[in-house]
């Protein structure tokens, strides 16, 4: 006589180690965008979000006097590189080098 239910076998095991399963793995699908602002828009620096101000304490005067050099508060972000461009584009000059440092209030200096 078969019924509707059959008894089922139990699978034997043949390792001493228990393996996980492999189950099935769904991509996700957020219901809303984590970040509300990507993170392209606010990765550029253009020249005049680089340069802040110029620096105009007396150690900075002393060194654009005797040292020939110019002394800026930039962003945070920019790099040598940048500040360097960013100075060639609004002042003409060509910048020998780049020399910054993080101020105790943390903003970075660039002379």
């Amino acid at each position: 006589k078969g019924g509707k239910f059959i008894m089922k076998k139990k699978k034997v095991m043949t390792s001493a180690t228990f393996r996980r399963p492999k189950t099935k793995i769904t991509a996700r699908k957020p219901k809303y965008a984590r970040k509300s602002v990507s993170t392209i828009n606010t990765a550029k620096l253009d020249k005049y979000s680089i340069i802040r101000n110029p620096l105009t304490t007396e150690s900075a005067m002393k060194k654009i006097e005797d040292n020939n050099t110019l002394v800026f508060l930039v962003n945070t972000r920019a790099n040598k590189p940048q500040i360097k461009q960013a100075v060639k584009q609004l002042y003409d000059i060509e910048a020998a080098k780049v020399n910054t440092l993080i101020r105790p209030d943390g903003q970075k200096k660039a002379y």
